[in-house]
């Protein structure tokens, strides 16, 4: 039975995948040997393998960065926003960059093409410390333990999705109340675990399922006794969002995901007057600038400092 053949733009996928077989195995090995996750793997490589139906059967030595340009540009014609064209650029660029260290290729194309320019202080989505509690309330199921674990992990110590994935139990030292965590960059950073997180942690690791492979170390592992993956983790978070805000109408629903709860503990973290550096470490950002998107206040806290002004007008007589 002869395979079916997806179609992306000119050249297929299957195609693309016998062209550029070798760069494309060189590609995913360095990608490994850098530390990327599996989901940002996943999605340069599909990025990647869209850019290169769009070559044809074109040696990659030729391709020039009008190519690149024409690609990105007709990511945006089929509504592609400023991060995902951003992000088809980065995967194109890191690619190129792949072959030129495998010396399978002499240029970068991709290099010297400016990043779409995103939306700046634009305030994060986050939750209100009060609606934390009920957040977790609404967790529930056969694993309720891990997932909460997982969720408290992100909105009371700051992990990123892919950072509460790529967690081993090795990780965690219940004697020193510490995790070490394996962030962006290839950077460890090591945080200290609130009493309570510990508590939590400590049963989802009493409960942890065998996993499949004897020696798997992942903290978090699903039903099928793999470790759990970014996807169901937001998957997760998703549906207890959903049970969540059950009881709001439509319009009043907000569309939370599992990266708003580091954007609840950076918010909170700083409200309390914690220091921006520090915040900084937590959060496990390489640049200060980062941070500074959740300074943000609300409309509430800005009427509050107007209040306590002694405004003063002059009578005018009419």
């Amino acid at each position: 039975m002869r395979k079916e053949q997806r179609h992306t733009g000119a050249f297929t996928i299957d195609q693309t995948d016998e062209m550029y077989a070798e760069e494309l195995e060189a590609f995913l090995i360095w990608m490994k040997d850098a530390g990327y996750t599996v989901h940002t793997q996943k999605n340069y490589l599909g990025d990647v393998k869209q850019f290169l139906c769009t070559l044809r059967d074109k040696p990659l030595d030729q391709v020039k960065k009008i190519h690149v340009m024409s690609y990105l540009s007709k990511a945006r014609e089929g509504g592609a926003g400023d991060s995902t064209r951003n992000r088809k650029h980065a995967a194109v660029s890191s690619f190129f960059k792949a072959l030129q260290e495998f010396e399978l290729c002499s240029t970068n194309p991709a290099s010297g093409i400016k990043k779409a320019k995103t939306v700046k202080n634009r305030m994060p989505v986050y939750l209100d410390e009060h609606e934390i509690r009920p957040f977790l309330l609404a967790v529930e199921g056969k694993y309720a333990n891990r997932n909460t674990a997982i969720f408290l992990l992100m909105v009371y110590m700051g992990l990123r999705v892919g950072e509460v994935h790529s967690l081993n139990v090795s990780d965690y030292s219940r004697e020193r109340r510490t995790l070490d965590v394996f962030g962006k960059g290839r950077k460890w950073r090591t945080l200290p675990v609130p009493e309570a997180v510990c508590d939590i942690l400590d049963r989802a690791v009493a409960e942890r399922l065998t996993p499949w492979r004897g020696k798997e170390d992942a903290m978090f592992v699903s039903q099928k006794g793999r470790r759990l993956a970014v996807r169901s983790i937001q998957q997760i978070a998703t549906e207890t969002f959903e049970r969540f805000q059950q009881d709001k109408g439509a319009q009043a629903r907000v569309a939370y995901s599992s990266h708003k709860l580091r954007h609840t503990f950076a918010t909170m973290l700083l409200r309390k007057g914690a220091d921006l550096r520090t915040v900084q470490e937590l959060l496990g950002h390489s640049s200060i600038q980062t941070t500074t998107v959740y300074t943000h206040v609300t409309d509430r806290e800005k009427e509050k400092a107007m209040d306590k002004l002694d405004i003063q007008v002059p009578m005018v007589e009419s």
